[in-house]
């Protein structure tokens, strides 16, 4: 049992400087749970080849990883609230171990609903650490960085995301597969031994994750980490009426959360599509190892313009700014719907850097002007995330009956309503002079 910190692991950090040691270890957890999410991208073609499953089945992968992040994000807002940051991280990254430690029964047995419960334990303890680290870092020095500081921790966060397709591809991919027609001339027998080779690919690398888990576990635990008191907001749920109103009552809030709802779908569609796409003969015919090569430049491009971003956030409107980023995705997802070869290729890879603005930029948006409601207003937010399971799950069924090109069209009109979001959202009167307003702010 993980016992309440003593004085030997936790001390009281100075309020006017930011502590270092503590950072550093934080963007250590962002970058994992980034590296560990975009690795899916490379699971879900691995695996449709595996066990023969159309693109609506194939998507179950992101459903499941995403739809557990909603179910345990108010259970590990409570943990947060009865053990505490550090506790709730270190428990998380337990959780996390055993999710990537059950890929090794699902491999062995070649079980894909194995495959599926293993990524919602493994997002189960993801969702701790989101809970828990954001806040967290926001606390480890002077309130007027704390933007500052979300910024540099999320941009680590890319950075797994942007090398996560390399490895996966190198140590997942690389097993030749059996064509179509000859997985369907197996015996069943024959079927079962097949799929067992090729899922055993899995076992080294998500072994090496969990070992890797269970030692940033180890090491947390030990380490002195400052104590903070800060536990109520980002805390998702208790989505009541407070005594100043309702979050209800407060549109922007509503058209924020809408927003991303569809961001996190489109984004997670599109990375999720990226290696069937490039392997389409139209497109590139490449095979799944070399197109997942390709796949890092789409979520490295959202780091780039991440801390593009945040500079260009201090000097204009970030209504106008989001409303311009997601009119251009949307014009780029059209094109590659539209062309072939080495323009669509390019034209969806360039999406992944108009995207780096959006997350930041709505639910900075949305919260705005909330006040003591914005604890609340987060916990919505954090709910909203769930985009991310049901938008990849409708394109995965869309795409099986009109072809993945033109499955694109639902992250397009996702865009749409993003731009329109930002430009209502730029006309906003209410709080132009307000010194939270992201027009003054640096995206996190």
């Amino acid at each position: 049992m993980i016992t309440a910190p003593t004085q030997s692991t936790a001390y009281t950090r100075d309020p006017q400087s930011t502590d270092v040691r503590a950072m550093s270890i934080a963007t250590v957890l962002f970058f994992m749970w980034g590296f560990l999410t975009c690795l899916n991208d490379i699971l879900i073609p691995h695996l449709k080849a595996i066990f023969s499953l159309n693109y609506g089945q194939a998507l179950l992968v992101q459903f499941a990883f995403f739809s557990s992040y909603f179910i345990f994000a108010l259970p590990s807002g409570k943990l947060v609230e009865w053990r505490g940051y550090k506790q709730t991280m270190v428990i998380g990254l337990i959780v996390m171990a055993a999710g990537a430690l059950l890929f090794l029964p699902a491999a062995t047995t070649a079980s894909y609903g194995l495959f599926l419960t293993a990524l919602v334990v493994l997002a189960a303890g993801i969702t701790c650490l989101q809970v828990s680290a954001n806040p967290y870092v926001t606390n480890l020095g002077p309130q007027a960085t704390a933007a500052s500081r979300l910024n540099l921790a999320q941009a680590f966060n890319s950075f797994g995301t942007f090398i996560a397709p390399f490895f996966g591809g190198a140590l997942i991919l690389g097993a030749i597969e059996a064509t179509p027609e000859a997985i369907k001339a197996f015996s069943a027998s024959a079927l079962q031994t097949y799929r067992e080779q090729q899922a055993s690919t899995v076992r080294l690398p998500y072994l090496g994750i969990a070992v890797t888990l269970l030692a940033l576990a180890v090491a947390i635990a030990l380490i002195k980490l400052p104590t903070t008191d800060f536990t109520r907001d980002f805390r998702p749920g208790e989505l009541t009426t407070a005594a100043t109103g309702s979050i209800w009552n407060h549109p922007y809030l509503i058209m924020g959360a809408i927003g991303i709802f569809v961001y996190v779908g489109a984004e997670v569609s599109i990375g999720s599509f990226l290696i069937n796409y490039f392997g389409l003969p139209k497109i590139g015919g490449l095979s799944q190892k070399t197109a997942a090569n390709l796949v890092p430049f789409y979520w490295g491009g959202a780091m780039v313009g991440r801390f593009i971003g945040s500079a260009v956030l201090r000097r204009i409107n970030a209504g106008k700014a989001l409303a311009s980023a997601a009119f251009i995705a949307c014009c780029l997802v059209a094109l590659t719907m539209m062309s072939a070869g080495h323009l669509a290729i390019g034209s969806v890879i360039l999406v992944g850097f108009f995207n780096s603005i959006m997350f930041p930029t709505i639910f900075t948006l949305g919260l705005a002007g909330l006040g003591e409601l914005t604890s609340k207003g987060s916990s919505l937010m954090v709910a909203a995330i769930v985009g991310g399971a049901l938008i990849p799950l409708a394109e995965g069924h869309l795409a099986d009956r009109i072809g993945v090109q033109h499955a694109f069209i639902i992250p397009a009109v996702c865009y749409i309503y993003i731009a329109l979001f930002g430009i209502f959202a730029s006309r906003r009167k209410d709080i132009e002079q307000d010194p939270r307003h992201p027009s003054h702010a640096t995206a996190g």
